[in-house]
């Protein structure tokens, strides 16, 4: 019995992430709440209600308690809780609709409005043997915090940790989850598209070996971002957050003894990096049938250049897809702002100095000066010194003038306001970014939303 409950507790939260990425009437979420309701029924088979639970962001079924699932599907199970559903009852005279509409009102409803009762919507969309609610001892259940940070810092790191697996399956030539991979990857496009520096400032991630993931999924965060404001469709848009999270599996293939060498990099070791694009294609291609192409086409392109003086060195002079120079311009810009073991980290304005050298030769110039108005010379999230001597943390780039964003002035109080600097009479400007590490960070607390 045990077992079915496990299949059912599986196939539904595949359901649930199947739901978030296909409307009703596709093929493959039909497929997948089948699959759902006919598990759901062999685990109903001697008893008339299951319930699922969720314990402190465990996965609980009747009095089990499933810790191996529950980092796998960490943030489906912070998917129902920010939607205040800590349980779920399956009643034995559940009907396959019943199901399909459940899920998919979880997938597409207002998560404010499932907030406040998400019972009596269930009611109203004729949704009657299938029950929500929250689990009312409190000792079994650490009652989530009302700081949206925290909620947000949990489902970074949980990310991380799906995306290690994920390439970790990869680089050991295994099959991956693309659904789950593709959920994950939605959950970020909606929490942290637009938040990079705020990631910078406030995620602190201690392990050294966890660093290269952390760049992985700060580029796909930025690519995803720059590619919304260039039109790309949602579909499209995941399409790029996944190649942009695979683009460097080549290097990761490499040994770490090299990556993290403090030292000079000898001639024969920088060859061998270089090397790292065509390593990448060769490992992505044997999962074209599962993720596209795209994934393999970008790790190959990502250093080639717009110029095309980069490497590796190819013969034809065709240049590469848009998106591999989408993630060319987002990997370097977030190789230059993250603080590593043989580098500072650069400030903002500094970064676009560097980078807007580079227009037309490393980066493609309509594409470079787009990731600017998006992301602005002093990004959302950024502590900076204004010229009246006051602190303030950007809060809004103004696309046409992106020197001079909004900003909220936070230090000192009696001067605390918002200020649009395109619009300021007084002139007032931004002098220099606080770095989060020093001087800017006695100001962290204050800069949360």
């Amino acid at each position: 019995m045990l077992n079915n409950q496990k299949k059912a507790v599986i196939l539904f939260f595949s359901a649930l992430q199947t739901g978030k990425l296909y409307l009703r009437d596709h093929p493959l979420f039909h497929q997948s709440i089948e699959k759902c309701y006919l598990s759901l029924q062999e685990a109903l088979e001697n008893k008339t209600e299951l319930v699922i639970g969720m314990l402190d962001e465990e996965l609980a079924c009747e009095e089990e308690i499933f810790f191996d699932l529950s980092r796998r599907l960490k943030s489906s199970i912070l998917y129902l809780l920010e939607r205040n559903i800590e349980k779920i009852y399956f009643h034995k005279a559940l009907s396959q609709d019943e199901l399909s509409k459940f899920v998919s009102l979880l997938s597409t409803f207002d998560k404010e409005k499932l907030q406040k009762d998400s019972q009596k919507i269930l009611v109203l969309q004729g949704i009657r043997n299938i029950k929500t609610g929250k689990i009312k001892d409190d000792s079994l259940i650490k009652i989530r915090g009302t700081d949206d940070w925290k909620a947000l810092n949990k489902l970074y790191k949980s990310s991380i940790d799906t995306y290690v697996g994920s390439i970790e399956s990869v680089l050991n030539q295994k099959e991956i989850d693309y659904i789950d991979l593709r959920f994950n990857m939605l959950n970020v496009m909606e929490n942290f598209i637009g938040r990079h520096q705020e990631i910078m400032n406030l995620i602190q991630i201690k392990s050294k070996d966890l660093l290269t993931f952390v760049h992985l999924l700060n580029v796909s965060i930025l690519a995803m971002h720059v590619s919304s404001k260039l039109g790309f469709s949602k579909d499209n848009v995941l399409d790029v957050g996944v190649a942009a999270l695979f683009h460097d599996v080549g290097k990761i293939y490499i040994s770490s003894r090299i990556l993290t060498k403090k030292s000079k990099l000898s001639e024969k070791e920088f060859s061998r990096i270089r090397e790292h694009p065509i390593f990448g294609a060769r490992i992505l291609s044997e999962y074209t049938d599962t993720m596209g192409a795209l994934p393999a086409l970008v790790a190959f392109e990502h250093h080639l250049r717009y110029d095309l003086k980069g490497y590796p060195k190819v013969e034809y002079h065709k240049q590469p897809f848009i998106v591999s120079f989408i993630v060319s311009v987002c990997d370097v810009y977030d190789a230059l702002a993250q603080r590593r073991t043989y580098k500072k980290d650069f400030p903002p304005n500094e970064i676009y100095e560097v980078m807007i050298k580079e227009r037309g030769k490393l980066f493609h110039p309509q594409i470079l000066e787009r990731f600017f108005e998006v992301i602005g010379v002093w990004p959302v999230g950024t502590i900076v010194s204004l010229s009246d001597k006051s602190i303030a943390v950007v809060r809004e780039v103004n696309e046409h003038d992106i020197f001079r964003p909004k900003v909220e002035v936070i230090d000192p109080l009696e001067k605390k306001r918002f200020l649009d600097l395109q619009k300021d009479t007084s002139n007032t400007s931004i002098e220099a970014a606080l770095n989060p590490f020093g001087e800017g960070k006695e100001y962290l607390d204050s800069i949360k939303k």
